[in-house]
């Protein structure tokens, strides 16, 4: 317990790190898992702008991508990292790859929830005259919001957990702490100061989501 005040400067600036480090993957990966999603369910056969050629590739690139365990991800993305933001280690370099593979599993995850519409409500718009941009952002994306949220949740779990390999890389955050001052040096205290920070952390972000997604599907 003594060495945990000692420390307690370090865990803090740990526990910053991890909650920077989530942020910016949900921010980014999000974004893009958003997009890839939608351009997965709108190009799909039978679907708002069916394209078969362009369904087929961002398919094969998510199918080829999200299945590979993150370690390896990440040692496999380093090259590009380096290319496109600079550096191939510490905590930007885990966050590039944290939204990148983030981005795979959300894109999956919108997919199949976009796909949880009634067609008969998007028929329905249809034989109104809507498009298919007005039927998606009108109808589609609010119809399926609610599980959305809950996949967004999920994915977010997620995060904080592969945060945990920062070290590998040379990054920072709550993983990196325990396993650095807890593991390492024997000192189980700081490694369970350390998860119980994380599990606290994951709790209120699951018990925000859902609410925010009873919240929605009771509109």
């Amino acid at each position: 317990m003594d060495r945990l005040f000692e420390l307690q400067g370090e865990f803090w600036v740990a526990a910053v790190e991890t909650l920077y480090m989530v942020a910016l993957t949900l921010l980014i990966g999000g974004f893009a898992g958003l997009v890839l999603g939608t351009v997965l369910y709108t190009t799909r056969p039978g679907s708002l702008l069916s394209n078969r050629g362009v369904y087929n590739v961002v398919n094969v690139v998510i199918n080829f991508f999200r299945p590979i365990p993150f370690i390896i991800f990440i040692a496999a993305v380093q090259p590009l990292s380096r290319l496109v933001i600079g550096t191939g280690i510490g905590n930007n370099a885990l966050i590039f790859a944290l939204s990148l593979a983030a981005s795979f599993a959300i894109a999956r995850i919108v997919e199949q929830n976009l796909l949880t519409v009634s067609p008969g409500v998007i028929e329905a718009a249809r034989s109104m005259g809507a498009g298919p941009l007005r039927i998606l952002l009108t109808i589609v994306i609010p119809e399926a919001l609610g599980p959305l949220i809950l996949g967004y949740t999920f994915v977010l779990v997620a995060i904080v957990d592969m945060t945990a390999v920062a070290g590998l890389v040379g990054g920072g955050g709550l993983g990196t702490f325990a396993q650095v001052y807890g593991y390492r040096q024997f000192e189980p205290v700081i490694t369970w100061a350390a998860v119980l920070l994380i599990v606290a952390f994951v709790q209120g972000v699951q018990f925000f989501g859902n609410w925010l997604a009873r919240k929605v599907l009771r509109r």
